[in-house]
């Protein structure tokens, strides 16, 4: 058992640290200090990075301990139920702290004097419902409180999943206000610090859990719980390094920048993660596996955890102070947007004329699906090395494929079809048609559900890891339905239709969020379709092969139809966004060469498609004469031998009614 002292001085070196690394934060970036044209006082100055500092420690012991109790805890066990109510607990401060920053947002912004009238509460009412930053507070303080409720009501452990896949999305508006500096790389700048402030709150909210959930669990318990959250923890270090990098080279600019009280506070920052790494390395790999039988261990282990913690809450500490400060790269930006291309995109210039050269060398970074493919790319080859190691063997051509798939995905997603698609309707649609369907071709085949099954130890204290929940998916109702070939390609090409030809096209055109929501679902509906056809991974229903490729080829039927429509139709999409583009070409005829992109090219992996489907089909024609033909050879083709009985049987039944029947 973990002692008292630690339980209380873990939460409280967090919140005392964080708070002076704030407030020297503040000092040294002049981010609370008197503004000289309009100043909303101390009370804002200072209460605006406080309780966004809370809002921080709020998110991370929500999603921390959300994430811990799915796939470290047993259901049912104290430490779950326990871990929940820190869940809760921790979006209840989430929620009040959200609302706080809200306000003081808004005091920032509008100055208004606090009055009890209507006058006022209309004011307010204005800025959170239709300013920016307002709906964004609003929103996350929603989600929050509808988050704290739920995790006090909720015990099973599949909604749990679903909480943490929520309390996760609910950081999108975070993420979203969060981005300073300069404008043209806004995009840039809003993924990565998603996937920062993700990494950091699985990371310290997890810690947290476990400070607190520790006096419920016994030692041998607790080293499997630390071992599985040290992988997480490790896994949100790295994605913090590499987040946080991007963050600073979009906010700080050049090295000479880190010379200004923004780049000092980066830097400190800097320090204060890698000490935390050292920690993290520190009792993975000397500490952990000894905590059961060594009791200097233990004590060593504890007070790396309040040790940690003092470091983490400065990082926090700095973070908060961080987001008030000025950036040393605004003072770059001279000129206003001017020209339509500017305008539209937030500052990103028109880029040059298209040409093969360009779009191999031009890249727009998205960190979101570099992490993506980087953690896609490290988990499927140390699977392969775990199954090599214990004498396993995994076809290589499977490996191959999965590789050459993600690195498709990262040029998608980051090289210059991302740059271009913007701009250009032609090469969004080239995208769309890559994503959706030659991406999944090759990583469909690569069985990676597979390879995890094998790969993932099996747990067996009643927890749920990912295996486990791999199982559970694979073999439900739901997965049933969209595993079906006709539900899938139904979702496939619906999807089609559905978004170029509703308002869902222009939210996925001009908002980042949609974007990334685009490339989502058109890479799953994608997965599931081709998986559907010629997947190997375990399904729970496999429709036979004529119904495949009859659904494949009336799919390919639906698709070209589209890419007519494109080619054919007199009517612009988003007329006032790629019209308005000011490339000097007709926005129309780059619209009909997208539809001659989804029509043709878009045919080439749909093609493809039917001829492995009609290979498969026919190895699986061949595999069972063979097996007909052992098993003959086995028990002297007793089968054959029955029916050919049967038949003279009810031939010489047949004869001899015959006379009978003639009288």
């Amino acid at each position: 058992m973990v002692p008292r002292i630690v339980r209380v001085a873990a939460p409280a070196a967090l919140l005392l640290a964080a708070v002076l690394a704030c407030l020297v934060a503040l000092a040294v970036g002049g981010a609370a200090d008197p503004q000289r044209l309009s100043d909303p006082g101390p009370v804002v100055r200072y209460g605006l990075p406080f309780a966004k500092l809370v809002v921080n420690i709020g998110a991370a012991g929500a999603i921390g301990a959300l994430v811990l109790a799915a796939f470290a805890f047993t259901s049912g066990t104290r430490a779950y139920t326990l871990a929940l109510d820190v869940a809760a607990g921790a979006s209840a401060v989430w929620a009040v702290a959200s609302g706080a920053t809200g306000f003081f947002s808004f005091l920032a912004a509008y100055q208004q004097p606090i009055t009890f009238d209507d006058a006022f509460g209309r004011v307010i009412g204005d800025y959170l419902t239709t300013i920016a930053i307002g709906q964004a507070w609003l929103a996350t303080t929603l989600a929050a409180a509808v988050l704290t409720i739920l995790a006090f009501a909720v015990r099973n452990q599949s909604i749990v999943f679903a909480l943490a896949i929520g309390a996760i999305i609910a950081l999108i508006p975070m993420a979203l206000q969060g981005h300073s500096g300069d404008e043209s790389s806004h995009d840039a700048a809003i993924s990565a610090i998603y996937i920062h402030i993700v990494a950091a709150a699985v990371w310290l909210g997890g810690l947290l859990t476990i400070a607190i959930v520790s006096r419920v669990i016994d030692t041998d318990r607790l080293t499997a719980i630390v071992s599985r959250y040290s992988s997480l923890a490790l896994a949100a270090f790295v994605a913090v390094v590499i987040s946080g990098y991007v963050s600073a080279e979009v906010r700080v600019g050049t090295l000479e920048n880190l010379l200004t009280p923004y780049g000092l506070l980066v830097l400190a920052k800097i320090g204060a993660l890698g000490a935390l790494g050292l920690f993290g390395i520190g009792y993975r790999r000397f500490i952990i596996d000894r905590l059961s039988n060594d009791g200097g261990r233990r004590r060593w282990f504890w007070s790396l955890v309040v040790a940690e913690m003092v470091f983490i809450g400065i990082a926090s500490g700095v973070a908060a102070a961080l987001a008030r400060t000025a950036t040393p790269i605004r003072t770059e930006i001279t000129d206003a947007p001017t020209t339509a291309a500017e305008i539209l995109t937030q500052g990103t210039p028109l880029p040059p004329p298209v040409t093969f050269e360009r779009l191999l060398t031009t890249w727009s970074p998205d960190m979101l699906w570099i992490v993506a493919c980087l953690f896609g790319a490290f988990l499927y080859l140390a699977g392969v090395w775990r199954l090599h190691r214990r004498g396993d063997r995994w076809p290589i051509h499977r490996t191959v494929l999965w590789l050459v798939g993600l690195a498709v995905l990262l040029y998608i997603t980051n090289g210059g079809v991302n740059v271009y698609q913007k701009f250009l309707f032609s090469q969004h649609m080239l995208g769309h048609m890559v994503l959706g369907m030659m991406v999944p071709v090759l990583l469909a085949p690569a069985a990676p559900i597979t390879l995890a099954l094998r790969a993932i130890r099996k747990r067996d204290d009643g927890s749920m890891g990912g295996r486990e929940w791999l199982l559970k998916i694979v073999h439900s109702r739901y997965f049933a339905v969209l595993a079906n070939p006709i539900v899938a390609s139904v979702i496939f090409v619906g999807s089609l239709w559905v978004f170029y030809y509703t308002p869902v096209f222009r939210w996925a055109t001009t908002d980042h969020v949609g974007h990334e929501w685009m490339v989502i679902h058109f890479l799953a509906a994608g997965y599931l379709f081709v998986s559907s056809l010629i997947g190997v991974d375990p399904a729970p229903y496999r429709a036979p092969y004529p119904i495949r490729l009859i659904v494949l080829l009336a799919t390919m039927a639906f698709h070209a139809f589209f890419g007519l429509a494109l080619v054919e139709g007199s009517g612009l999409l988003l007329a006032d966004w790629y019209g308005a583009m000011g490339w000097g070409t007709s926005a129309l005829e780059d619209q009909r060469v997208g539809g001659g992109i989804a029509w043709s090219i878009g045919e080439i992996p749909t093609v493809t498609l039917a001829i492995i489907v009609a290979i498969m089909w026919s190895r699986s024609d061949d595999r069972e004469s063979k097996r007909a033909d052992r098993k003959a050879d086995r028990d002297g083709d007793a089968e054959l031998n029955a029916y050919n009985a049967m038949l003279e049987q009810r031939a010489k039944a047949k004869a001899a009614s015959g006379p009978a029947d003639r009288e």
